[in-house]
């Protein structure tokens, strides 16, 4: 008799991928086209995240959904009593090829997938969407991280980095075999999707009420309102621009929510910031907007910047990883980590000069339909799940003639 997660198990039915992530916004706003391809070639698609199945998109999306109860904090014992004891029951179910999707979630499957026995082990994929060590991290925590990635590189099948920081980071510090480390430029946008023509008529007029800004210019920061993404250099720099009119848009909620909005009274900007909060379709606002703003401390490649590109909006962003692997002069502005005056500046500049700004945006958008494509990605992780699966079927029948 053969179990589901046996090699003889395994051959009788389609592959199984199990998506493993601690956010599910992250699944939700990128791999939703990853799901639909694969379970159109007939393959089982499963997902496990936090509190996943709150979600009804995701579960029409996936075949199954997990609630993982894993948390984004290190320091969260949980992560490593039940998450581990469920990440570890989800693989000894037998899927095939596990991607992982955030830090904490990728380090915990690599760290149970050791625990299971060889022949039953599925392939494993870390997507890395910006190591949490950098260069302008504390020594101890950036040691900490590294020393973890390298113990789980061992468990580690393939290593997708997207941007040079990372890539010469995993590449000096030995995290995985050369053969098991990919260069993959993001995970990829439909220009199609987010082109100008492919906005609903009105749907800019709306978001123009909405924010009450009719002939008044517009930036727009988006994302998560988390720390790393520096909110408050660009709320300082639109209080320090010379155009006094200026808007700033803020898509997307988080912690950080309280403190923005008493820096915006302290600074007198009430009826110039407006807070929106998550946006299901951001592209009205983004498309209206003179520019958009992102001042990270660090990205992998950030899907907002590329979002904005595809749509013909000039960018302006922190020397940052995965800022600087996107955008250059050629196709926007890059102004010094931290620097509120070159943030201000280089606002003032997209309103100054409105036609360089808009050859900049045009641009953008050749950029990302040359280089980003949605189908590109998705054929080159067809690709890579093909290679894993044959290693896999050629590892299997090995261990069964031990």
């Amino acid at each position: 008799m053969t179990g589901p997660g046996s090699p003889a198990g395994r051959m009788e039915r389609g592959p199984t991928l199990l998506f493993v992530s601690t956010v599910p916004p992250l699944i939700r706003n990128f791999y939703l086209p990853y799901a639909a391809h694969f379970r159109g070639r007939g393959w089982r698609v499963l997902l496990a995240a936090r509190d996943a199945r709150h979600d009804a998109t995701l579960r029409a999306a996936f075949d199954e959904v997990v609630d993982l109860p894993v948390s984004r904090s290190t320091l969260d014992w949980r992560n490593y009593t039940q998450a581990f004891v469920a990440i570890r029951r989800l693989l000894l179910a037998g899927p095939d090829i596990v991607h992982a999707h955030s830090p904490i979630a990728a380090l915990l499957v690599r760290l149970a997938v050791a625990t299971v026995p060889r022949a039953r082990r599925p392939a494993v994929v870390y997507t890395v969407h910006g190591f949490h060590f950098h260069h302008r991290g504390l020594r101890v925590t950036n040691a900490i991280f590294r020393t973890a990635e390298r113990l789980a590189g061992r468990w580690t099948d393939r290593l997708i980095v997207m941007n040079d920081e990372d890539e010469r980071s995993a590449r000096s510090g030995h995290f995985v075999a050369e053969d098991r480390l990919v260069r993959m430029p993001g995970v990829g946008i439909d220009a199609e999707h987010y082109a100008r023509s492919a906005i609903q008529p009105g749907a800019t007029e709306a978001a123009l009420a909405v924010i009450a800004a009719a002939g008044r210019p517009v930036f727009v920061v988006v994302g998560e309102l988390h720390r790393r993404k520096r909110h408050e250099d660009v709320v300082r720099a639109l209080s320090a621009m010379r155009h006094r009119d200026a808007m700033l848009v803020l898509l997307g909620d988080g912690r950080r929510r309280p403190a923005l909005e008493a820096l915006v009274r302290r600074l007198k900007l009430g009826d110039r910031v407006r807070f929106l909060g998550f946006v299901e379709d951001i592209r009205p606002y983004v498309a209206w907007a003179n520019a958009v703003v992102l001042a990270s401390l660090r990205e992998g490649l950030p899907r907002a910047v590329m979002e904005a590109m595809a749509l013909q909006v000039p960018v302006i962003v922190s020397a940052s990883r995965g800022n600087v692997d996107l955008v250059d002069s050629t196709c926007g502005f890059v102004v010094p980590f931290g620097s509120v005056a070159g943030l201000a500046g280089a606002m003032d500049q997209v309103l100054d000069d409105p036609l360089t700004a808009a050859t900049l945006g045009r641009r953008g958008r050749e950029r990302i339909v040359s280089g980003y494509g949605l189908a590109e990605m998705i054929a080159r992780h067809d690709s890579l799940y093909g290679e894993l699966l044959e290693e896999r079927s050629w590892g299997s029948a090995i261990l069964a003639n031990q």
